[in-house]
Order: structure tokens, then C-alpha cells, then sequence
């Protein structure tokens, strides 16, 4: 059986301090903290405990604001750009090539006879100028008139006008709802750009009667467009490049579309190391209202993407030589909290309408479709179409006109939600280009070249219809580009513990010693509390033999090592006089059921 000195001496499990200030106390003599001993061993002074508790709490808040800072850097979510150099062989990019020679389909050829004469009508009464159907765009058939067996109708109420607005001749025409009542018009400064895009309206609502392209009979008519072409000195097979038509800039071939074919991998740059194509750049069946341009146009992207031949991309003149150089950047995105990305477009809730890779503009041009087809009714002829959907046209859909301009007014505003709905991709390829031009053929060349070739016209004519073609990889050295945070986790918790060794040259434990403090003050607080509210009057003893299950033991010890008296004692006693007597300790311990608080260390009697 353990003595009672063994006893007292025993730890519990859970052990609790008599007063906050002892437990203060030891806290600031024992901690790691710098400074907080200095708060104890100059309890004395009490000018210096005023002034090591000043520093103490201002360092404290020093740091603390330090945090805030931060914290409020890291929850920005802020990204630095990271650019690191590789080389490796890399696939060629995609290579799209337009002949920018639009087709006069057979199924709508007398509504754009039409057209051409209501042009020159038009062009007349505003420039009191005549042009022969041929310069407007016709065969020099005879004009044929509004016929009532016809399924298409020109609108004649759309047509060019001056507009005079603050002392500067305008040319627009004019646009209205489905009511008349509210009217704009689309008015340009210059008369060129007035009726090309007048006459582009017409023509998109002739060209919705068609059906679905016939992409077979177009490529019959443009498959002359391609002369020759090698790479690295290896011929071009036709399985190497996918054929497309486009309203406005004619027969187009898209080179190394999927990027599957390791023919088209670029293990050396320099300018014998990549495509070379001879194209024949001739006007056949030409539009000069709706295209003015004579030449090649040429888009290089990233590998099964959509070429947008309206935004991208460089025309190159007849009887030149271009050569094209080409250097890639490689973007990574963070995506996430960072900015929104996306990696493969399968979580926009967009439907995208083209048959490819995501992108950014197609996402965009799916997004305008759908919103065209819920304002408007239809679809704008120069988008695919969703299933079920038709394309406008003013004979079905006479205000159609008036919704899509001010529709797309606002998209290019950004009033639309498509730009918050088409995020960029996690990853694309971005391609820089940088190009010379040189005549060709040369003078001394010419016959033989354009012979062989088998141009049998006069030279100016021969030279006005053929181009060349050089596109190489400058160096196969690419830079990628990366998006780092600016605060990771780590180096948040990095620069944490740079300020807290800062102010107080500490470690990750010392931050454990706070919240070991802070605990130990949620417990005393608890008990002290619940003390104070059951009172002290509460408890009462029940004598029991030894102490058993509910049963606590109090320890009840009076000191009576000291003297607590002195007495005289007559001569002749058997005690010394002078001699002060002392009781020994007595310590009684009492077994016995407690009801109320009976954890108060220390109670003396």
C-alpha cells in the first residue's frame, strides 16, 4: 500500500494548474517563444514587465498584420509566367490555303444575277457610275426580272443610301423590326466597305436556300489550284491535306489537319526543310462585289482546329514568291482558382458545332448560334447549324436582318455571356510567323517556268495567276510557356515561418506550445466556471468503508511541522523550560461519496 507522501507525489492523467496566472506562469518559463521568459523574471520591475509586455504584444500584431498581407496575396490567386527553351522535332502545324475565288452554285445562279443587277442599280443612283454585269460580277446574260414561280425574292426596301450625319457623306442601308418601329442603319464612311456589306446581306440570304455543300462538286472545280507540292523534298499525296468550301474565300485544303502522319514531323529547320507549293491563283466565276481581293489566302494553326478564315490569317499576290517562317509557343494554363481553363471544352456548357478540337472562337460561334437561334428564330448562315435549326433569310424571316446586327453589336460589347462561357484551353500551341516576298518568275525565268507549268496566255496574264509558296520552321527550338503561382501552399508556409522566426525565433513546436496554452485555458476556464456556478456549499461526505467505484478520495493534511507554540515550564517539570514543543504531522484521509466541486488542489485545514 502506497504512503501517503507516494501519494501525493503520484501523477494524474489530466492535471490542471491552481490559477491562471501559475499557469501563465510556467508557460512563459518554459516555452521556446523569445521574450516571454522576460515577462516572469521581471515580475519585480514592473516598468520592465510593462515594457517586455508592450514589445511582446506589438510584435505579436506585427506579425500578425504580416499574415494578413499574406494571406491576402495568396487569396488573390496571382500567377507569374514561367518561360523555359526546348528542342525537339516537332509535327508540322496545319496549313489551310484558299484559292479566294467564290463559286457561283447553279442553284441559286439567277438569284445572284439578280442581285448583280439590283448592285448596279444601286452603285448608279448613289455614284452616277454604269457598270457592265461582267464588272458586277454577271455572265452578260440578259437581266431576268421578278418572276412569280420563283421560290426567292430580293428584298428591294434594303438598299444603299447617303447618309448624312454631322458634315461627312455616309453610306449605310437600313434595317427594321419585325414591326417597323424600330429601325438603324448600318453605315460605313467609306462606299467600298457600304456595299460590300450590303451586298454580303444579300448574298448570305440567297445562299441559305442551299442545301448542305457538296463538298465532291467543289473540289472538282478547285482541284487545279494545287500545281505541286513536297515537303523536305518528299510529293504531297492527297491523303495529306482535307478539302473544304467557304462562301467567300472559295476552295480551301487544309494540310496535316490531325497531325497523325508522320510525314509531316519536322526533324530540321531551315527553309529546304518544309512545305513547298505552287498554287494557281486564277478568277473563275468570280464575285468582285462580295471578294476584291486576288490571291491566296493562307491560315497556319494549331493541328485539328477550325481555320477562321475571317479573323486569321494573310493573303499573298499572284506572281510572288512568299517564304513563311514559323516559330511555336507552347501555353500551359493553371486552370482551377487560378483562371478558368478548359481542358478538352467537356465542362463548357456550350455545344460546339464544329467538327474539331475546342477552341476559344469556335466555342464562341457555337455560343452566338444557339443565342441567334432563341432571339432570332434562325441561324446565321455563316455558323453550322444545330440539328432541327435553318438558316435565315428575309423571305421567311424578314426582320432576321435588324435581330442579328444588333444581336452581335452586343457580343462585341460584351453584353453576351458567350465570352464568360467560353473559357481558353489548358493547353494550346500559339504560332508566330514572320514572311518575305520576292517576284516570281523572274523575267529571265518566266517563259520556261509558266511553259512548263502549261500557261499558254500572254506574260502579264500568266504571271497574274500563278504564286509560290515556302512555309519551314525557322528552329525547331519552341518556348514554353507556364503558368506558376505566385503563393503555392508551400511557399505560403514558407514565408509563414520566415516572419514568425522573425518576430519571435521560433519553430513549428512553438506554435504547438500556443495551442497546448490555449487548451489548458479552455479547461481551467470550464472548471473554474462550473465551480463558481455550483457554489462551494454544495458538498457533503457519506463515510463508506474504503474507497470504491464512484467513490473520490480526499486527502485532508495539517502541517504542524512548525512551532506554533511556546510554553513556560515550572522547575522541577520533566519537560525543559524555553524548549518550544512540536506536534508532528498529522495527515487524516477521508474516504466518501462528494457531491459537488471536489477538485480544489491544495485545501489546507
Amino acid at each position: 500500500m502506497e504512503s501517503p507522501g507516494e501519494q501525493q507525489k503520484s501523477e494524474g492523467l489530466i492535471e490542471l494548474y491552481d490559477s491562471f496566472r501559475d499557469m501563465f506562469n510556467f508557460f512563459c518559463t518554459n516555452t521556446t517563444i523569445h521574450g516571454t521568459v522576460r515577462l516572469v523574471c521581471s515580475s519585480h520591475n514592473r516598468l520592465k514587465t510593462a515594457f517586455w509586455s508592450m514589445l511582446f504584444l506589438a510584435s505579436f500584431g506585427m506579425l500578425y498584420w504580416q499574415f494578413g498581407l499574406l494571406f491576402n496575396q495568396y487569396w488573390k490567386y496571382s500567377v507569374i509566367m514561367t518561360i523555359s527553351l526546348h528542342s525537339e522535332p516537332k509535327m508540322f502545324p496545319s496549313v489551310t490555303l484558299c484559292d479566294m475565288n467564290p463559286h457561283r452554285s447553279l442553284l441559286v445562279k439567277r438569284y445572284l444575277e439578280d442581285l448583280d443587277e439590283f448592285a448596279q442599280e444601286n452603285i448608279y443612283s448613289l455614284y452616277k457610275l454604269n457598270i457592265t454585269e461582267r464588272q458586277a460580277g454577271g455572265q452578260g446574260y440578259p437581266a431576268t426580272g421578278p418572276s412569280s414561280n420563283r421560290s426567292f425574292h430580293l428584298d428591294r426596301s434594303i438598299y444603299l443610301e447617303k447618309l448624312d450625319r454631322e458634315a461627312i457623306n455616309r453610306v449605310g442601308f437600313r434595317l427594321c423590326n419585325s414591326t417597323g418601329g424600330d429601325c438603324f442603319h448600318r453605315a460605313h464612311s467609306s462606299g467600298v466597305a457600304a456595299i460590300r456589306d450590303w451586298y454580303r446581306f444579300h448574298f448570305i440570304n440567297i445562299m441559305s436556300l442551299l442545301p448542305p455543300y457538296n463538298e465532291t462538286a467543289h473540289e472538282s472545280r478547285g482541284s487545279d489550284f494545287i500545281s505541286s507540292c513536297c515537303d523536305s523534298g518528299g510529293a504531297c499525296q492527297k491523303k495529306d491535306y482535307q478539302f473544304f468550301h467557304h462562301p467567300i474565300y472559295g476552295s480551301c485544303y487544309t494540310f496535316n489537319n490531325r497531325g497523325m502522319n508522320g510525314f509531316w514531323k519536322a526533324d530540321r529547320s531551315g527553309l529546304t526543310h518544309g512545305i513547298s507549293l505552287i498554287l494557281k491563283a486564277e478568277q473563275n466565276d468570280h464575285l468582285p462585289l462580295l471578294s476584291t481581293e486576288a490571291g491566296v489566302k493562307v491560315i497556319i494553326h494549331a493541328r485539328n482546329q477550325t481555320p477562321f478564315l475571317e479573323y486569321q490569317g494573310f493573303s499573298i499576290r499572284p506572281g510572288t514568291e512568299t517564304t513563311i517562317g514559323v516559330r511555336e509557343d507552347e501555353v500551359h494554363r493553371l486552370g482551377g482558382q487560378y483562371d478558368r481553363c478548359t481542358k478538352d471544352g467537356g465542362d463548357v456548357d456550350v455545344q460546339l458545332l464544329y467538327d474539331s478540337a475546342y477552341s476559344t472562337q469556335a466555342c464562341l460561334h457555337s455560343c452566338f448560334q444557339e443565342l441567334m437561334i432563341k432571339t432570332c428564330g434562325c441561324g446565321y448562315y455563316f455558323y453550322p447549324l444545330p440539328e432541327g435549326a435553318q438558316f435565315c433569310n428575309y423571305n421567311q424571316y424578314p426582320a432576321w436582318g435588324h435581330c442579328f446586327y444588333k444581336l452581335y453589336q452586343n457580343l462585341e460589347a460584351h453584353r453576351l455571356p458567350c465570352f464568360s462561357r467560353c473559357p481558353k484551353p489548358c493547353w494550346e500551341s500559339l504560332y508566330h510567323l514572320s514572311a518575305g516576298v520576292a517576284k516570281w518568275p523572274s523575267s529571265k525565268a518566266e517563259d520556261w517556268i509558266l511553259s512548263t507549268l502549261d500557261k499558254k496566255n500572254n506574260s502579264r496574264e500568266k504571271r497574274n495567276s500563278v504564286t509560290k509558296v515556302h512555309i519551314f520552321y525557322q528552329q525547331l527550338n519552341y518556348r514554353s510557356v507556364d503558368e506558376t503561382p505566385v503563393y503555392s501552399v508551400t511557399q505560403l508556409l514558407s514565408s509563414m515561418g520566415s516572419l514568425w522566426s522573425l518576430w519571435f525565433g521560433s519553430s513549428v513546436l512553438s506554435v504547438v506550445e500556443m495551442l497546448e496554452l490555449l487548451l489548458d485555458a479552455v479547461a481551467l476556464a470550464l472548471v473554474l466556471g462550473y465551480r463558481r456556478l455550483l457554489g462551494f456549499g454544495m458538498m457533503s461526505v457519506e463515510a463508506s468503508e474504503g474507497p470504491g467505484e464512484g467513490v473520490r478520495v480526499l486527502a485532508i493534511q495539517q502541517d504542524l511541522s512548525q512551532p506554533l507554540w511556546e510554553a513556560e515550564v515550572p522547575s522541577g517539570s520533566s519537560i525543559s523550560g524555553g524548549v518550544p514543543l512540536q506536534a508532528p504531522s498529522v495527515s487524516i484521509t477521508v474516504h466518501g461519496r462528494f457531491r459537488g466541486p471536489w477538485l480544489q488542489s491544495g485545501l489546507k485545514i
